[in-house]
């Protein structure tokens, strides 16, 4: 038969639908790679598995010719679908296996209304959840970082025991303060619960030159005022530490901002993308001027030059 989808969601060969999803949220919940970030390149394959495994079987017709002719005959035309499957002879399958937020909207919306309709889930231990302090060019570049973490587990007798581990995140370009990175029950155990979730969440440490706004990023920079006045080029290291030489070739006047596309902060959802580099100026003024220079600047800047 090839693949065994039965074996790969862990259900009998006569699984009923609600056993299916139960089983696919599970799994998905714990292969997913944003969600078991200790081995990502694992976790992607097996949450590929996983998912085309759910979307054949939750599926009627897909479900029957996979019984009848196992694999190849989904992925192929050379089997036509029994009799009793409906129209669809002569096309193979394609597989469409859900992304993180179809998941998670279509089990956690569903349970959502599950509870507040009164069919409730098992009680789940309380979530373990702490802050993940990031520098401004980790969340540009991306980097990976292996955290310890402490969590209280049940043993074989049921007696609370307190053990430690390293886990690794991936924090991807683009994150934001605020955003969360769970471990599905990697936190505390406790007698008549399933364990409880851990969670971090990322928090942004202030940078001393740059500042973030959603997905753009700010930077004062001080010039004097014969150069705000006369133009010139000015020089900014990106906090991926390129040079970028940017030619000003208007005068700058007080509160004027340079707008700079696809140098700002990358955007997660959008991974070619970046959000704009704001330059807010600060000009220099002199705190005093000779006779002669006042001399020079009415002369120079007139009303006939003004």
């Amino acid at each position: 038969m090839g693949v065994d989808y039965y074996n790969i969601l862990k259900v009998s060969r006569n699984a009923a639908e609600e056993d299916l999803k139960k089983s696919y949220r599970k799994l998905a919940m714990k292969w997913h790679p944003d969600k078991n970030a200790v081995n990502t390149e694992a976790a992607e394959a097996k949450f590929k598995q996983i998912s085309e495994a759910y979307d054949v079987l939750s599926d009627p017709q897909k479900r029957q010719i996979y019984d009848v002719y196992g694999e190849e005959g989904l992925k192929s035309s050379i089997h036509p679908p029994p009799p009793s499957s409906g129209d669809g002879g002569g096309r193979g399958f394609e597989f469409s296996p859900r992304d993180e937020e179809d998941i998670f909207e279509f089990f956690w919306g569903s349970d959502a209304e599950k509870e507040k309709s009164g069919g409730g889930r098992a009680k789940k231990a309380a979530a373990m959840e702490s802050k993940l302090p990031c520098s401004l060019e980790e969340l540009y570049k991306g980097s990976r970082r292996k955290m310890q973490i402490a969590r209280v587990v049940l043993d074989e007798s049921g007696k609370p025991v307190t053990v430690e581990e390293v886990l690794g995140i991936n924090i991807k370009p683009g994150w934001k303060k605020g955003t969360k990175i769970t471990f599905p029950e990697k936190g505390n155990h406790e007698a008549g619960a399933t364990p409880g979730d851990l969670i971090f969440v990322i928090d942004e440490k202030p940078h001393p030159v740059f500042k973030r706004d959603g997905n753009d990023l700010i930077i004062n920079h001080k010039i004097s005022l014969v150069d705000a006045l006369t133009c010139k080029t000015i020089n900014i290291t990106t906090l991926d530490g390129r040079d970028l030489s940017l030619k000003v070739s208007n005068v700058i006047k007080p509160g004027h901002e340079m707008l700079i596309e696809n140098e700002g902060m990358p955007i997660s959802k959008e991974p070619s993308k970046n959000g704009k580099l704001r330059i807010k100026f600060d000009i220099k003024f002199p705190s005093r001027l000779t006779a002669e220079q006042k001399s020079d600047l009415r002369r120079i800047l007139g009303k006939g030059n003004a």
